[in-house]
């Protein structure tokens, strides 16, 4: 593919770069610079993560910080590339796939500094390489609410904007999302050289994630026997454990990422890449918010399934390494008992339980079919729970209001009351606080900010963003933000161009 040749400014920055994953070499990374964007401006600015970095106090109002993350500068001490790799794509081998729209910059601070959307890479396949500025500040946004909820996830510092046309279904402005991670390496990684035979690069690659993220996993032997002491079994083990806990938070608050291809799995257990993500309203396990996702593959109910998927594709792809299937099912058969124990735990702290047992797992599960038989919105069900909890008033009836079957509700808040009666716990109240949020990103909420964005109106995106990063908390200006969704909300089609 003929990248068009610019050489944007070198740009010097107080930042420790170190060269990091690109320091594996040509066979993991396409070195490249960003195609630079015409009148950049900023969108959305992520200061306490700027403050955390150690960012300059004035980068918000400096032009060449604004240039540097629209991909319109080089940074000093970085060699900035696209990585390689491949996956499966809704069930489907899909071949070499790589970073077709982000370029990284480099890695400081812990972090590697991601641009999405600065232009082609080597691994466009004919794309323009380009982000447009809703999916930039979807991302923005989600990455931001995630982190706030205590989930795991790729962060993101900042958004900037260009009047620059990109076609999508119409024509859109184009928008570049600086996100950053402590590794971008991904499922799909491992799967690329596994499957072109590049044995001693799956090594090299396997060593480099051990060394950097799992050293435990070179003491394979602490782990269990039936690993053989086998330190990339190890790993597989370590991936599964991390990624069954992440199941159990998405589960457990009504995230749905919609589009879990092996490419878009984290070998750290941290939500990565942000497109046809929702937040549910109505609860409903055969949801489906990616419109491109025809048979419902990704629908909420499945993710855990789809993640074991994952993972045992993941597994496939290290087996030159681990040599012995036994080893590799062994680590993987660890999911079965993490995510349920995991998502048991999550469900009994949003009801105010210290630990599950077998009585708050039928608790939870009478809740979630009543909920699901009529469609209560899910955000607000626990959020009410919480402060009809708090207010022990009888004549309280905002839980009981949320169901067209009050008797049912009635029934279940009854056993919900006799059990904590039961098992009383001293932080109940503060448990259930911090584990049912008032305020997620529902789609029509990204949806208002995006519409004021495109008039270049940010102030929506920043209010939005200073309530989702205090998730559990009241904003009593913005209390309309944790109501029920508008009725035009259920219009959003959200695909994987989103």
């Amino acid at each position: 593919m003929h990248l068009p040749p610019h050489a944007p400014e070198v740009f010097e920055t107080s930042l420790p770069w170190v060269p990091g994953y690109s320091a594996l070499g040509a066979d993991f990374v396409s070195p490249l610079a960003p195609t630079p964007l015409p009148a950049p401006y900023w969108v959305g600015k992520n200061l306490p993560l700027g403050q955390a970095l150690g960012l300059p106090d004035t980068w918000t109002s400096d032009n060449e910080w604004l240039h540097a993350f629209t991909g319109n500068r080089n940074l000093d001490n970085t060699s900035a590339y696209s990585a390689v790799y491949s996956g499966h794509q809704f069930g489907q081998w899909a071949g070499q796939l790589g970073d077709g729209r982000a370029i990284t910059l480099g890695e400081a601070a812990g972090y590697e500094f991601q641009l999405k959307g600065a232009g082609p890479t080597p691994y466009s396949r004919m794309g323009d390489g380009r982000a447009v500025l809703r999916s930039s500040i979807r991302e923005f946004l989600c990455s931001e609410a995630m982190h706030a909820l205590g989930i795991p996830t790729t962060r993101a510092l900042c958004v900037t904007g260009s009047d620059a046309p990109v076609r999508r279904e119409a024509i859109e402005t184009a928008a570049v999302v600086t996100r950053l991670s402590p590794s971008m390496v991904r499922f799909g990684h491992f799967e690329h050289f596994c499957h072109h035979g590049l044995h001693d690069q799956l090594r090299t690659l396997a060593d480099y994630v051990i060394d950097r993220f799992y050293p435990q996993c070179r003491h394979a032997d602490a782990f269990s026997a039936n690993l053989g002491g086998n330190p990339y079994a190890a790993l597989l083990q370590c991936v599964t454990l991390r990624t069954a806990e992440l199941l159990a938070q998405w589960q457990a608050v009504g995230f749905c990422h919609g589009v879990m291809n092996t490419d878009n799995m984290s070998i750290l257990g941290l939500t990565l890449d942000y497109g046809p993500f929702q937040f549910l309203d109505a609860y409903d396990p055969a949801h489906i918010c990616n419109h491109s996702d025809h048979q419902g593959r990704y629908a909420f109910g499945k993710q855990p399934n789809v993640a074991y998927w994952n993972l045992f594709c993941l597994g496939q792809a290290l087996m030159p390494l681990i040599e012995d299937q036994a080893w590799a099912m062994s680590a993987l058969e660890t999911y079965k008992e993490a995510y349920p124990k995991a998502f048991a735990q999550r469900m009994a702290a949003k009801l105010g339980f210290e630990r599950p047992t077998a009585a708050t797992g039928t608790l939870t599960q009478d809740l979630l079919t009543a909920m699901a038989a009529q469609r209560v919105d899910y955000t607000i069900f626990w959020s009410r729970l919480t402060q009809w909890s708090t207010a022990h008033d009888p004549k309280d009836h905002r839980v009981r209001d949320l169901f067209l079957d009050s008797a049912s509700i009635d029934a279940w808040l009854l056993q919900f009351s006799e059990l904590h009666a039961q098992h009383p716990y001293a932080h109940s109240t503060e448990l259930m606080q911090k584990n049912n949020p008032q305020f997620v990103l529902r789609n029509h909420l990204g949806e208002l900010a995006i519409q004021a964005a495109r008039v270049k109106d940010f102030s929506v995106l920043e209010d939005l963003l200073n309530v989702l990063q205090a998730p559990f908390e009241a904003h009593a200006h913005h209390q309309d933000w944790a109501d029920f969704p508008p009725d035009w909300a259920s219009a959003i089609a959200i695909s994987c161009s989103s």
